[in-house]
């Protein structure tokens, strides 16, 4: 049963979270968003074993050893395949959502996950490198994909007023994944070098299950009214997701944007970009997805071992910190998750970003002035206001910006700068570093402050907004005119089927009848 059977909000009707509804933004950010996040730390504990079997084997083949340049590079590719694999992943998103719907792209793109397990944990047996990094390509190709169309899904088939508690479910996962593989890379458990085949190759797991329960579950509503015009399985799929609600105010609204695009089919990429109507929609989605990965996230997740050692942390205490810190990713993720209906989208943006930059600055003075104890509180300060808003509120944001027909490319242009600005900074920071010192972090004090600045004078507030209605907040800054509500009678009618609805034709009420 749900929580409540109604909320009301503004004098309207609003729904409740189902179990449903809690169920699928379970099983897909389980399934797909946690394994984003468990590849990202993974190959970290076991990097000295994978290493040792990347020489022992080209002893085997050639006789020689490999040089610490080499072997560095054999790893440093292993890595880094996983960031390309995404960016190729996000590229074929928009193909994928408009051919298989939301759901059905979960579902059907889960195989890559199989036989990426099955060639990282059989490699050690095979003796082939190549099987960890081909494995390693298709989780990134998996993640690239499943990273914009998980919070697609969770976006369209929630209520308005639970958009942003469900859109940054996955956020919340992707912790959960990276404190997942922290915990089982401890040497007391899956951080011995026997254990490193099967280590990597967990993600089957999680997988195997959203395989087996996801597929009961329907497709978005929206997808089914707005795409493939198909009204009966809409109503179905409503009544999966609201229980004892109204659906007539969502019904009309999906019309209302249905009838906006009645003359516009899905939009290609390039079609996205010329379109003067999204003009700033598509400059924010750039700005606050680049901003996302050039925060200097991934440098301190990178060197975040070598900034406990400089703090006297001693070594062996060292992986016990950062699993600390793991669970400070869930801990913030879910304080973000739990209050951004209730604080919006803009407070979490702009005070997240605000702190990161000011803790990057105090990373900045703590080197400068060996301050080193300051210099992890000001890690853990990055970490806490990474993952409370601009972990996930990008990716919510740019469900919430775009109407159905340019959504799926604007989910192809964010994934792919989200994952190109990813590769970008782990190439050019080690570089930066050296040449600017403590100073590198000034540059992403800038860069936070820079979006932070972005979204407090140039993004409005999207909460417990329709889709059309922040079209039209974004019209008046594109400089077009927003078509306004028609005509009821214009309105796609429902005849009663099989007990899933009814027009009433006096009244206009849709009504869901369990």
């Amino acid at each position: 049963m749900a929580k409540e059977g109604l909320i009301k909000e503004d004098g309207k009707c609003a729904g409740s979270l189902t179990p449903s509804l809690l169920a699928v933004a379970l099983l897909s950010s389980f399934g797909s968003s946690m394994l984003y996040g468990y590849n990202l730390a993974v190959v970290n504990s076991p990097a000295q074993y994978i290493k040792q079997f990347y020489n022992q084997t080209m002893m085997a083949r050639n006789g020689t050893s490999l040089d610490n340049e080499t072997l560095t590079l054999f790893y440093s590719v292993t890595v880094s395949v996983f960031a390309i694999g995404g960016m190729i992943g996000s590229l074929m998103v928009g193909i994928l959502v408009t051919r298989f719907g939301r759901k059905g792209t979960l579902v059907r793109t889960a195989g890559l996950v199989f036989i990426a397990g099955v060639l990282m944990g059989f490699s050690r047996m095979f003796g082939s490198p190549e099987m960890i990094i081909v494995g390693r390509f298709i989780t990134g190709l998996h993640s690239g994909i499943c990273l914009s169309v998980v919070p697609m899904y969770l976006g369209e088939i929630a209520p308005k007023n639970l958009r942003g508690f469900l859109g940054l479910m996955p956020s919340i996962f992707i912790c959960v994944g990276v404190f997942v593989a922290q915990i089982l890379g401890l040497h007391e458990l899956l951080g011995k070098e026997e254990h490193w085949p099967l280590f990597l190759s967990l993600v089957v797991i999680p997988t195997a299950i959203q395989l087996m329960l996801l597929p009961w579950f329907p497709e978005s509503p929206r997808y089914l009214l707005i795409e493939k015009k198909n009204v009966h399985a809409t109503i179905t799929a409503l009544k999966w997701y609201r229980v004892n609600v109204n659906i007539q105010e969502e019904i009309e609204e999906m019309q209302e944007e249905q009838r906006s695009m009645s003359s516009v089919k899905t939009v290609s990429v390039i079609g996205l970009l010329r379109d003067r109507s999204v003009r700033w929609q598509v400059i924010t989605v750039v700005v606050v997805n680049i901003g996302m990965q050039l925060s200097g996230i991934d440098a301190i997740w990178f060197y975040t071992n070598a900034i406990f050692e400089n703090a006297g942390i001693p070594i062996p205490q060292i992986q016990y910190t950062t699993v600390a810190t793991g669970a400070i990713e869930v801990i913030a993720g879910c304080i973000g998750c739990f209050t951004i209906e209730r604080l919006g989208r803009r407070p979490l943006m702009i005070g997240g970003f605000t702190f990161m930059g000011i803790c990057c600055a105090g990373i900045t003075l703590s080197l400068l002035f060996q301050a080193h104890f300051i210099s992890v509180a000001c890690v853990v300060g990055i970490i806490a206001g990474f993952c409370i808003g601009p972990a996930g509120v990008p990716f919510l944001m740019t469900a919430e910006l775009f109407k159905q027909s340019h959504r799926p490319a604007a989910y192809t242009v964010a994934g792919c700068l989200n994952w190109l600005s990813n590769f970008t900074i782990g190439f050019v920071f080690p570089f930066l570093q050296m040449s600017a010192g403590a100073y590198c972090y000034l540059v992403f004090f800038g860069v936070c402050v820079a979006v932070a600045a972005y979204v407090f004078f140039i993004v409005p507030e999207t909460k417990r907004k329709t889709f059309v209605e922040i079209s039209q907040m974004f019209a008046a800054r594109n400089g077009t005119l927003e078509e306004k509500s028609g005509d009821l009678g214009q309105d796609l009618k429902l005849a009663k089927m099989n007990g899933y609805g009814t027009m009433d034709l006096e009244n206009g009420a849709v009504e869901n009848s369990n």
